[in-house]
């Protein structure tokens, strides 16, 4: 008998397709990449069958896209089922950005953060406390007061790293913790904790063919909802002008939150320089040395 975890990796995308979702597969359409396909069912529908390397991973993003659902307005891909190893939820056909629809995602995403959190760092119902951004662990450890959560939990994790790796120098690492020791004093107002996306990167953000903004791949938990803006704006997004429009139409954001964005990229920024290397520690260190002299 072959054990459950090695079966895992060596069933393909179109029979773990019908396993978990319980129709016939008429065959694969296309294939992505190693770990991700689409596969045609019987019906004609198409479903995305993604395969994770670690089982917590899997969990948490099921739950994370269920929990984003529940919000409301804001499009997620449906979940159609996962176990250990794989996860299948529909296929966003993609269309073309356009301002509308970024004043529509806008809106929609500030409906998505009024839809709440139990507490900072809360998991959706059903996920891992242990669970991921990107390729990165990421725990999700509940607590009252975002400055010393975010520091605890987001940024000091993820400098200890780029230090053990060599990303970031020791000496270095000063300037991030002495910007971690003031955030009470920079975060701006208090605000509740919000239902966050988590990973809200341009290539999380699908612009589909029914001219609406679909998100998929969260990291979701409760937190700041500036951390998901300020993680638009530090890859990019199309439209983003219009984005913002949309989402302050719903909820304007408090005053003085563009001289806080750095402080909501530092934690980004410092897991892509634990995975990928010293520009992005170089990005961490400016942002944290902006944010205190400003």
């Amino acid at each position: 008998m072959i054990p459950r975890s090695t079966a895992g990796r060596r069933e393909g995308p179109c029979s773990v397709a019908a396993r978990l979702t319980g129709r016939p597969v008429t065959g694969e359409r296309r294939r992505l990449s190693g770990a991700l396909a689409e596969v045609t069912l019987d019906d004609g529908h198409v479903v995305m069958v993604k395969r994770g390397d670690d089982p917590g991973a899997v969990r948490a993003e099921a739950a994370g896209l269920r929990w984003l659902a529940e919000a409301g307005p804001v499009r997620v891909p449906a979940v159609h089922g996962h176990d250990e190893r794989w996860l299948v939820t529909d296929r966003v056909p993609i269309g073309r950005p356009s301002a509308p629809a970024a004043v529509r995602f806008g809106r929609d995403l500030a409906a998505l953060h009024a839809a709440g959190a139990p507490a900072f760092g809360a998991a959706p119902p059903g996920g891992p406390e242990d669970a991921y951004i990107g390729l990165a662990p990421m725990r999700n450890v509940p607590g009252a007061d975002w400055p010393h959560w975010y520091a605890e939990h987001r940024v000091l994790p993820y400098l200890r790293g780029a230090v053990d790796n060599g990303t970031v120098r020791r000496p270095e690492a000063a300037v991030v913790e002495r910007l971690c020791a003031r955030l009470p004093e920079l975060a701006g107002p208090a605000e509740p904790p919000a239902r966050l996306h988590g990973d809200l990167w341009n290539g999380n953000v699908l612009w589909g063919a029914d001219e609406e903004t679909w998100l998929i791949d969260p990291a979701a938990h409760g937190g700041h909802r500036e951390t998901d803006l300020a993680m638009l704006q530090l890859f990019g997004c199309p439209h983003l002008d219009r984005v913002l429009d949309g989402y302050q139409e719903v909820a304007p954001l408090a005053d003085g939150w563009v001289n806080r964005i750095g402080l909501h990229q530092l934690f980004p920024l410092l897991v892509h320089a634990v995975l990928f290397g010293r520009g992005y520690a170089e990005q961490a260190l400016a942002v944290a040395r902006a944010a205190l002299t400003g």
